[in-house]
């Protein structure tokens, strides 16, 4: 999949589209504040996610939004129980639209700011028939199929990014950069709650960078409530993921074991992870550049898929190289 080094956009002042929202997922309201700045108080007495004005009101004017960008348009599709007016007027964005498609040839760039793999591929494919780069919420997949499409849609030279906001969690960043000090790694563990459909993708894209691609089997002897995902990696190292439905007291629990040493750290700053994330982002709109391999984006969904078949299948071991 190669890179190309010629700008996506041109403009300085990059327009984007927040486009869609699902049940529980409040990222059209914080990630349009992270571009546009937000109405402070109407925020904090309307938003129906209440830790998204716990986490801006903290920030300064100075470190709130990222500069060169805004949303523009929104359009809310789905079941989220919210309206797009109500976050225009929330996150301060001038236009509403219909339809999703009425974007096209107003912005520069779309984000898909919705966590139902299963919908991604066809709330993508206007804008990416279109021509414009895409940046799909997390998990990108959570089907073989769809995976496949997003593959070949990047093989053509399509402008796609998904990610999770814990590949850049500040907190990680040590272990992230070395784990020298702790020697050969041979346990990782890391926690979430929610779903695996929706939030497995959230703990292997903690600890992915850490341990690096190479990962080879999975395992999910849990139940759809309460996954208890092993993994296995070349390294030699042993990843466990727990996902429970319930387990909200415990997002991004990291644990490292190794030959030498071992860690254990907290994910905290929800804020400082989103906003890279999406930085990331402009960054590659600007340059051309991936932040990362799509090939690594390609291997996470593998193993959210490969959680989703072991589990149906009664925990039985999927290879990656087996996928199929």
């Amino acid at each position: 999949m190669k890179q190309t080094a010629s700008p996506l956009v041109k403009r300085n002042d990059i327009r984007l589209a927040m486009l869609g929202c699902t049940a529980g997922n409040g990222h059209p309201y914080s990630w349009s504040a992270m571009f546009n700045g937000y109405d402070r108080d109407l925020m904090t007495r309307e938003c129906p996610f209440a830790g998204i004005p716990q986490y801006l009101n903290k920030e300064p004017p100075d470190t709130l939004t990222i500069s060169g960008a805004k949303v523009t348009h929104i359009c809310c599709t789905g079941d989220g129980g919210f309206t797009a007016e109500h976050v225009a007027k929330c996150s301060l964005i001038p236009n509403v639209v219909a339809k999703p498609t009425d974007v096209i040839g107003q912005v520069d760039a779309v984000i898909i700011a919705t966590d139902i793999g299963a919908e991604h591929v066809e709330r993508a494919r206007p804008f990416i028939e279109a021509g414009l780069p895409v940046f799909v919420d997390k998990p990108m997949v959570d089907n073989a199929a769809d995976l496949a499409t997003f593959v070949g849609w990047v093989r053509e030279g399509r402008a796609i990014m998904s990610s999770s906001c814990m590949r850049y969690a500040k907190e990680f960043l040590p272990y992230r950069l070395s784990t020298h000090e702790l020697g050969a790694l041979r346990f990782v563990s890391i926690t979430t709650p929610k779903s695996w459909e929706r939030y497995g993708i959230h703990a292997l894209e903690g600890i992915y960078p850490i341990l690096g691609p190479g990962f080879v089997s999975v395992r999910n002897t849990g139940t759809a409530e309460r996954n208890i995902v092993h993994l296995t990696h070349r390294c030699g190292a042993d990843a466990v993921v727990v996902a429970t439905a319930d387990m909200y007291g415990a997002f991004g629990c990291l644990q490292l074991c190794g030959t030498a040493g071992h860690a254990q750290v907290a994910f905290g700053d929800t804020f400082f992870a989103f906003k890279a994330g999406l930085e990331a982002f402009i960054e590659y709109l600007r340059t051309g550049v991936r932040p990362f391999p799509f090939a690594e984006t390609i291997e996470l969904m593998q193993l959210v898929i490969a959680g989703i078949r072991s589990r149906e299948q009664g925990g039985r071991e999927i290879t990656l190289e087996n996928m199929g």
